[in-house]
């Protein structure tokens, strides 16, 4: 058998202490993060065995690091190692050893070497005021080398709320006319991960979805990695059944925080945020804000910074325990919908109903002509 020149992921991490069975265990639990069922795991784990590396560069502009920091503390499914093995990680200017010029060397000959082939992660933004100065990397715009990494990249990931909406230094009203990965970028395809800080176990999926599948995975509307961002927290929340019982905390401490009531009149965003807190969690998988007993505040949704006090209530319930408001809340315009929903409905059954009345009718008058028809003949005869 050849020998294979280039190293797969599997033989990292067999060559970094990770078992064989820790390594089926990610595939299998990576394949139920995707929504593909635990029949495809042997798929990512035949590719992860038999497929180089995906390089990453990863490269930082306007930001507080958060998404590093919550992304090198992951534990779930598997160790960090697993993550930062699985991925070559090429160029990363808050993780690597080299500073300086020793640094901006590395950036280029990643990008050179890699050519075509490499994903480009983006944490942060890039103020484009006073053209750019605010954000200096290397001594130039950090523009400038975004799009230098941008250039001969496969795809961009725009990884964590400043990337993806612009976050804290885009709020109103931005002085320093923030512009996020989106905004800038526009001949490659770009993939939106949002959060602040995102969810560490999206990235490791994500590596694995391309390797597996040699191609992007599906993306909503927004250009969001719809697998992790496909529904809202408030559909798959713990308290949901509190909230369709009309068990509401009312105050902090109070006997329904105690029991663990729903936090919507707290000024939990549950109902209009897009992320998969509820079942990733974080923290090797142990909680998430809701399931802790604190409101979501929609940090992975755009504007969450505007939006006015994280404990105001998004609107008024007007009914205790009626799923329809949720879904008003959710859609904006479920109201309006399911209301020419069910106008339409009621319209169709009755439109159903006279047709089947007139087609009695017509039968009924159809066999008295035919009677009458069958008597006059008799009587000719």
């Amino acid at each position: 058998m050849a020998q294979r020149s280039y190293e797969t992921h599997y033989d990292t991490l067999r060559r970094n202490g990770i078992s064989r069975r820790d390594f089926l265990k990610f595939c299998t639990m990576t394949a139920a993060a995707l929504g593909l069922g635990p029949a495809l795991a042997p798929t990512i784990a035949h590719a992860l065995e038999t497929k180089p590396r995906l390089p990453v560069v990863w490269i930082d502009g306007l930001s507080c690091t958060c998404c590093t920091e919550s992304f090198i503390r992951t534990a779930h499914p598997l160790a960090k190692d697993i993550i930062l093995n699985m991925i070559s990680m090429d160029y990363n200017d808050l993780l690597m050893a080299a500073s300086g010029e020793q640094a901006l060397e590395v950036f280029e000959e990643s990008i050179e070497k890699h050519k075509g082939n490499y994903i480009l992660a983006v944490q942060g933004n890039a103020p484009a005021g006073c053209e750019g100065m605010y954000c200096i990397d290397g001594g130039r715009p950090f523009t400038r080398k975004l799009m230098a990494g941008v250039a001969n990249a496969k795809a961009v990931v725009a990884w964590g709320n400043c990337a993806a909406w612009g976050c804290i230094q885009a709020a109103r009203p931005n002085p320093t006319d923030v512009k996020t990965v989106p905004d800038l970028v526009h001949n490659k395809p770009v993939i939106r991960i949002p959060g602040c800080p995102p969810i560490p176990e999206v990235m490791s999926a994500l590596v694995a979805y391309i390797v597996t599948f040699e191609r992007l995975p599906e993306l909503d509307a927004q250009g969001r990695f719809a697998a992790f961002y496909g529904q809202h927290v408030h559909d798959q929340c713990v308290r949901r059944a509190h909230f369709d019982a009309g068990e509401f905390v009312e105050s902090w401490d109070d006997e329904g925080a105690r029991k663990g009531y729903c936090l919507y009149k707290m000024g939990c965003k549950g109902p209009t945020t897009f992320n998969a807190c509820p079942t990733t969690r974080w923290n090797d998988g142990t909680s998430y804000p809701i399931e802790s007993g604190h409101p979501c505040l929609g940090c992975a949704e755009q504007g969450f910074w505007d939006q006015g006090s994280f404990y105001d209530r998004i609107m008024d319930i007007p009914l205790l325990g009626t799923m329809t408001t949720a879904q008003k809340i959710a859609a904006g315009v479920g109201g309006t919908v399911a209301a020419a929903v069910g106008v339409h409905a009621v319209c169709s059954t009755a439109f159903h109903l006279c047709r089947k009345h007139r087609e009695k009718e017509c039968a009924q008058a159809r066999a008295q002509d035919n009677s009458a028809q069958a008597a006059q003949n008799t009587d000719g005869e």
